[in-house]
């Protein structure tokens, strides 16, 4: 009976079966699909499912706290590194330095992803996780402009671009890590733990601040206080590091890959040969369409969870620590509702989950931004609450949803590229491009336009992508959580082959 290994070097060792496909050009799902022989069926074990999707989950967390804290200390970032008389330019030249970190995004994705596909999926996020936590602890380190002039920004911004190359294998190896050994029937509900885990490293570097914003004087924070969250990041990285390299020191696991390796060693010489050439031009249908996902996703991330903190600062003149303390609540009621969306979406599909959140906030981003507007803590506690839940929709079901685009064989790097080309492009520019068009404009508003622009893009997506809830991945074998299961799959597998025989 195949098992699973949830820290396998590549993905999980094929058991054989038909893949269903989710989309992407058809012969490469056929080919990808020809090494399984009818009927053979993955059983998982769900203990060391369960250890991996914590693995990924844990060290998803740690990294974003140390990616969040960045953003909800935008506005005293903007005082220590960029004087200026004018705090609009401070903060435009602090979401400059935060954008830039997602310009070389899709470099580090086109390094790690298909280095993910070749060396294994563990390996590559144990080195994104060292390299997040290096440039992370680095900034805490740096001297203000006061001191060095402008050396200080140029550090800033070195260090930032370190954390945006290695986020940039982050998402990718994390989400097919978890989609590749989750039972098909529970794909969106285990993939929710990866955005659990993403949510509550915002809440820490939230909360983090929040604190030191209520405690502190605007002197001492400004001084030195604001070093603290990044100086966190070292210690953090060690933990992450343990908890994603501490599952290969485990019998279980050692036993497993010994098993693997053997049956593996042909798919990943194979695998050896797949350039960028392939991941791209090869899967360019559904690359787009995890363009046009991304975008709405990540869009409507960094808006509510990234920009609106210093909105409602610089732009409504709101007290700093309520307007932190608005979207701490939201994201711990976003996490409270995580796992119950990702079971939506193994129920009823990812496509209805996901049109959803693009059809509210298309129709809910200007009612909800002209409630926070109104200034009073129950109006923006209302308004956010209800784009954190529409943001539910999108943090539940993708993790899920776009591994399934992509073949095994050019999963991690395919996916990587396309998740990280437009993050960089549309989401991690989203505080700086916001800004600037208020800026130009004087329109308040500009934030629910933004998000109504990008639902459109988003739904069209929904509308072209192919449902995969339930199905096995493309080049996997279907997976079950029990023997019952997979013998009831290799049962209808076979009918299906003498019927055709017999015609």
């Amino acid at each position: 009976m195949p098992t699973q290994s949830p820290v396998a070097p590549g993905p999980r060792h094929p058991a054989g079966s038909r893949a269903d496909s989710a989309s992407g050009p058809p012969q490469d799902h056929a080919a990808d699909s020809a090494q399984h022989a009818p009927g053979e069926v993955t059983v998982v074990d769900p203990a060391m499912v369960k250890r991996a999707v914590s693995a990924a989950a844990l060290g998803n967390a740690m990294e974003w706290f140390d990616f969040g804290v960045y953003s909800y200390i935008a506005v005293t970032l903007g005082h220590v590194f960029f004087p200026s008389g004018n705090p609009t330019a401070q903060l435009l030249s602090t979401f400059g330095a935060f954008a830039a970190a997602f310009l070389v995004r899709p470099i580090g994705g086109m390094v790690f992803g298909p280095l993910g596909d070749r060396i294994g999926r563990q390996k590559i996020l144990a080195i994104t996780m060292i390299m997040m936590a290096a440039g992370t602890f680095a900034i805490g380190l740096i001297p203000s402009y006061a001191s060095i002039g402008v050396g200080a920004p140029i550090l800033l911004l070195v260090a930032r671009l370190v954390q945006g190359f290695s986020t940039g294998g982050e998402y990718g190896g994390a989400s097919t890590f978890i989609a590749e050994y989750a039972p098909d029937k529970k794909r969106g509900f285990l993939g929710s733990w990866l955005e659990f885990g993403t949510l509550a490293g915002y809440v820490g570097g939230a909360g983090l601040v929040t604190l030191m914003t209520a405690l502190l004087s605007t002197e001492d924070l400004n001084s030195w206080g604001w070093r603290i969250p990044f100086l966190i990041a070292g210690p953090m990285g060690i933990i992450g590091l343990y908890l994603r390299m501490r599952l290969e020191e485990t019998p279980a696991f050692a036993q497993l890959e010994k098993e693997a390796r053997t049956k593996e060693k042909a798919r990943r010489e194979a695998e050896k040969r797949v350039g960028l050439r392939e991941m791209i031009f090869g899967q360019w249908r559904a690359l787009l369409l995890c363009v046009g996902l991304v975008l709405v996703f990540n869009v409507t991330d960094y808006m509510l969870l990234s920009y609106m903190p210093s909105y409602l600062t610089s732009e409504l003149k709101y007290d700093e620590t309520h307007g932190l303390l608005v979207v701490l609540a939201v994201m711990v009621l976003m996490m409270a509702v995580q796992p119950f969306a990702g079971r939506l979406s193994d129920r009823f599909g990812r496509r209805p989950v996901i049109a959803t959140g693009c059809l509210g906030f298309l129709l809910l981003s200007v009612p909800a931004l002209l409630l926070i507007r109104q200034g009073s803590l129950a109006a923006i506690g209302l308004g956010m609450g209800a784009l954190g839940l529409l943001l539910v929709t999108f943090t539940a079901a993708m993790p899920a949803t776009l591994p399934a685009l992509f073949p095994t064989k050019v999963r991690y790097g395919s996916l990587s590229i396309g998740f990280n080309v437009s993050v960089s492009l549309f989401g991690g520019t989203t505080p700086l491009v916001v800004t600037a068009l208020i800026g130009a404009t004087g329109n308040k508003m500009m934030p629910a336009y933004y998000m109504m622009a990008a639902a459109v893009i988003g739904g069209i997506a929904v509308l072209l992508m192919s449902e995969s809830a339930g199905k096995a991945l493309p080049g996997s074998p279907p997976a079950v959580e029990t023997e019952a299961e997979a013998e009831e799959l290799r049962r209808a597998a076979h009918g299906v082959t003498k019927a055709d025989a017999t015609a």
